[in-house]
């Protein structure tokens, strides 16, 4: 199998895709809000969408093109403005979007996939979108400060912009693998509530693409939780333009899998950097389960353990309180016996087992706090029960987490 090499950069990284932002004053009235990525060459497309039932109009528009099985040229990305709840509205904003697309870059209204991302209930300002659209036009680069813009145009609530770029080897030819994501509140597995977009120059059959992205979400962005809200928003969509050149992956071989793995380190990637970035986290939380009698299980235990309020305000403040860990793991719905478990804190370098297989240990408090201090804090739980495993990520919940959401609209 061929080896990840990470790289500089995001959406623009691999051949042929351009990105652009802008301020269009759709709700912030002192940053970027918009944001473009563009191919000419039209694009295979494979994507996953929130499960919620009520769906932003954007939703709806993206999983049509997704299922219709359309090329895509383009995305348009909005922030501060959700378009979910806005009824036909809401729907005509997203084809009136997609012409402002085909007028000024001649490609159809029909290849334009459109996202929006912020306050649910509000109805988009179209003629700044137009307009928008009309500027972004305009400023396409392949630049890869175009891609590291535009990942930062999509931002609400974050504090950081998400950003990644992988490059592989399929037979002689090298690919690359990029993307950009944004999230940081209303984050739940069962498609997350984010904003995800990836591009690929590697040419691979829509069929496989789309088993390899539903496959890879599972484990990466489906196992990431800050607040167990599940958005109306939730969108990850990866683009093949297939500049790379390679023989184009039509069976499950060793490009195929080559491929999943560089699409699995840019999603964990992502997925990682949303949780540790959950609003008002200080903390990256990370529950590692292994040795589970099954992968289902795993799943259940590592969610739920990141999922808990009382575990994250444990992390929060540095208390090993395990007992709440293990509460959550026994609400899991996974079946497990208590008297098998070992658990352990992992920070910094450092390990401190203080649950052994039913028993209760005395361990030291300072050690404790000394790991549960650092910005990475990893709750270990070998089950001793099978061979399966499963990783969840969360963050700790903190005082500014009610701040934020407390006035989010005003």
């Amino acid at each position: 199998m061929g080896k990840i090499i990470k790289i500089d950069g995001g959406v623009t990284a691999p051949k042929g895709f351009k990105a652009a932002f802008t301020a269009a004053g759709i709700k912030y009235k002192d940053r970027n809000d918009m944001a473009m990525i563009f191919s000419e060459t039209p694009c295979e497309c494979a994507g996953t969408f929130t499960k919620n039932r009520v769906k932003a109009a954007c939703v709806k528009w993206d999983k049509e093109i997704n299922v219709s099985g359309r090329k895509v040229h383009a995305v348009v990305i909005n922030s501060g403005i959700a378009n979910a709840c806005t009824g036909e509205e809401g729907l005509a904003a997203c084809k009136k979007t997609a012409e402002a697309v085909e007028k000024t870059l001649k490609v159809p209204a029909d290849s334009v996939a459109v996202a929006s991302t912020g306050v649910i209930g509000m109805q988009l300002p179209v003629e700044k979108l137009e307009r928008g659209v009309e500027e972004m036009s305009k400023g396409l680069t392949d630049d890869l400060s175009g891609g590291t813009g535009a990942s930062k145009a999509i931002m609400t609530t974050d504090t950081v912009n998400k950003e990644i770029a992988v490059r592989f080897t399929l037979g002689d030819k090298e690919a690359v693998i990029g993307g950009m994501s944004k999230g940081s509140g209303m984050i739940h597995p069962d498609m997350c509530t984010m904003l995800a977009f990836l591009t690929t120059d590697a040419a691979i059959d829509k069929a496989l693409m789309q088993k390899a992205v539903s496959e890879v979400v599972d484990d990466s962005f489906n196992m990431i939780t800050v607040d167990g809200d599940t958005s109306t928003n939730d969108t990850f969509m990866l683009l093949s333009n297939a500049l790379a050149g390679n023989e184009k992956i039509c069976a499950e071989n060793e490009d195929y899998e080559t491929f999943k793995e560089a699409l699995s380190y840019v999603c964990v990637f992502l997925a990682k950097r949303m949780a540790g970035d959950g609003e008002g986290a200080t903390k990256l939380f990370e529950a590692s389960v292994v040795n589970a009698k099954s992968k289902a299980d795993a799943k259940l235990l590592s969610r739920s353990v990141v999922g808990s309020n009382l575990s994250k305000a444990a992390i929060f403040g540095c208390d090993a309180n395990f007992g709440r860990f293990l509460c959550a793991m026994g609400y899991s719905g996974a079946d497990f016996d208590e008297g098998d478990v070992e658990l352990c804190f992992v920070g910094g370098g450092e390990e401190l087992k203080v649950f052994d297989h039913g028993v209760p240990l005395d361990f030291d408090e300072e050690k404790a706090v000394r790991i549960m201090k650092n910005e990475h804090v990893t709750v270990y739980i070998n089950m001793n029960e099978g061979s399966a495993s499963a990783t969840a990520w969360g963050c700790d919940l903190t005082y500014d987490y009610v701040k934020i959401n407390a006035d989010y609209r005003t």
